[in-house]
């Protein structure tokens, strides 16, 4: 390395190895501060988008597409793909039916309340 060992900044005493972290049998990390977003991103756009099916709420079939963007946007390459995919389209027919079923313009939920 360097032939002058005394100007060498580094201290190879505080060097530690890295050690990767446990796996449980699913392959993902068991950590305590993991961040969830995206599998509660993904739970939650399921529950709008049959409530856009179902209820033909047209606003919770468009914060359902938001929730699937976001799961997607924040997930693990580890992550299931067809999960993902399969809750974005759930989003997307939410959206095409509530608009094929009531061709009316989107209304926000409080506007009707004290009309």
């Amino acid at each position: 390395m360097y032939s002058n060992h005394s100007s060498d900044p580094r201290r190879p005493d505080k060097e530690h190895r890295y050690k990767p972290k446990a796996v449980n049998s699913d392959n993902q990390a068991l950590t305590p501060g993991e961040d969830l977003t995206s599998d509660y991103m993904n739970i939650l756009g399921m529950i709008l988008s049959m409530c856009g099916l179902l209820m033909k709420f047209k606003w919770a079939a468009w914060c359902a597409m938001f929730c699937s963007c976001i799961s997607f946007a924040n997930s693990k390459a580890s992550d299931d793909n067809k999960q993902i995919f399969s809750s974005f389209m759930l989003s997307m027919s939410a959206i095409v039916m509530s608009y094929l079923q009531n061709a009316q313009p989107m209304t926000p939920p409080w506007s009707t309340a004290f009309g």
